[in-house]
């Protein structure tokens, strides 16, 4: 039986689609953006982390596992006793990650399992998969939450190690049938925020049918502890987060297209 690799579950979640949701993350990602906020999502294998607790004035330590393996079976258990409150919300399930496309048949059963039981479901991608893997997840996937970062090849692949042309055919192959998507564009300074680039993600998405919203996520320090316990540098120790005139300034950008856009999601 095909079991994934999840790092976390997460129950009452608001910011992974539409009302209240369950979202499970998927272990492994095949891109190294240096901004990323789940470092521990990054490889395809459990691994051990060390964990500092200071009380009463002293350093205790500890080991922690990020990763064990769940059969499709023992994902939905978790999701099925939240079936109320997805009803009641308009909630459902979101499969994130890492990206969930790289464990494509635990993600297609978990995602059957979910739609035989009129759950909602929407998938977080970076859109770095093969495009057999998008048509082989497309007819139990209601909603998309689709990742553009860089426009330019170059920079694309300098910062997240992975050329972003497969991003694109996959966007159209969405496009093509018409899948609900929400245009996800963390705003890094310095990288992604660049007038040239945010207008050349605009260009592609305005005549695109199948896109739905687009949220502008911003940079934020939240990851570094994360970093700091995996013993990984952290690239972004110097930048500062946003003021909210900044982040209304960007925002602004998009008021010629017709599509709602939203700050955070």
């Amino acid at each position: 039986m095909e079991k994934g690799l999840i790092f976390d579950i997460r129950h009452f979640s608001i910011h992974d689609g539409p009302g209240i949701r369950t979202t499970v993350f998927l272990k492994g990602c095949p891109l190294r953006c240096v901004w990323c906020h789940n470092p521990e999502s990054q490889k395809h294998e459990p691994e051990k982390v060390q964990r500092t607790t200071k009380l009463d004035g002293k350093e205790y330590n500890s080991s922690e596992t990020i990763g064990s393996y769940m059969t499709a079976e023992e994902v939905f258990d978790q999701v099925k006793t939240h079936i109320p409150i997805f009803d009641e919300s308009g909630g459902g399930v979101t499969f994130s990650g890492g990206e969930p496309l790289m464990q494509p048949k635990f993600l297609l059963n978990t995602l059957k399992l979910c739609r035989a039981n009129d759950i909602h479901t929407a998938v977080d991608t970076c859109g770095f998969a093969l495009h057999e893997v998008f048509n082989l997840i497309l007819p139990y996937t209601n909603l998309f939450l689709f990742d553009l970062k860089l426009i330019s090849p170059q920079k694309h692949e300098s910062y997240t190690g992975q050329p972003n042309h497969v991003i694109f055919k996959n966007l159209f192959l969405l496009e093509l049938n018409n899948a609900p998507t929400i245009i996800r564009i963390p705003l890094i300074p310095g990288i992604t925020d660049d007038q040239t680039n945010l207008e050349a993600i605009k260009s592609i998405l305005k005549p695109l049918r199948c896109v739905k919203r687009v949220d502008l996520l911003p940079y934020h320090h939240m990851a570094k502890d994360k970093y700091r316990r995996m013993n990984l540098p952290y690239e972004l120790e110097n930048l500062k987060p946003y003021t909210a005139n900044q982040l209304g300034e960007i925002k602004s950008l998009f008021n010629d297209i017709d599509i709602p856009v939203t700050i955070g999601g």
